[in-house]
């Protein structure tokens, strides 16, 4: 089973998901269905980079949340990303017990 963390108004996102057509996928939309703190942190293990590179620092509340401060560790930025799920970078893809994030799309295509 292929699970994909996805936006519909990403176009990222849409390109990924096109790339799985034809295959089973389990489509979260994490906006409205976010992972909890224990997922995340999973999900970081499994794409082998720390919190701070699945942010999308381009998202206002960002800014607002001061969350560009060095000072804040890991379980301050997942906690920061379960409540403002709009801050998590996507999509996300994972398939054979690995993951993926899809920038460029393509990039998934080594996890299938």
């Amino acid at each position: 089973m292929i699970r994909i963390y996805h936006n519909h108004r990403c176009s990222k996102s849409r390109a990924t998901l096109a790339l799985l057509e034809g295959r089973e996928v389990e489509v979260v939309n994490y906006l409205d269905t976010p992972p909890d703190a224990a997922e995340l942190k999973q999900l970081l293990k499994l794409l082998g980079i720390p919190a701070r590179q699945l942010l999308r620092s381009g998202e206002a509340a960002y800014q607002e949340l001061g969350l560009a401060d060095p000072a804040l560790d890991e379980d301050a930025l997942i906690a920061a990303m379960v409540a403002h799920p709009i801050l998590i970078e996507r999509p996300i893809v994972l398939a054979n017990g690995k993951a993926a994030l899809g920038r460029p799309p393509e990039n998934i295509l080594a996890i299938l």
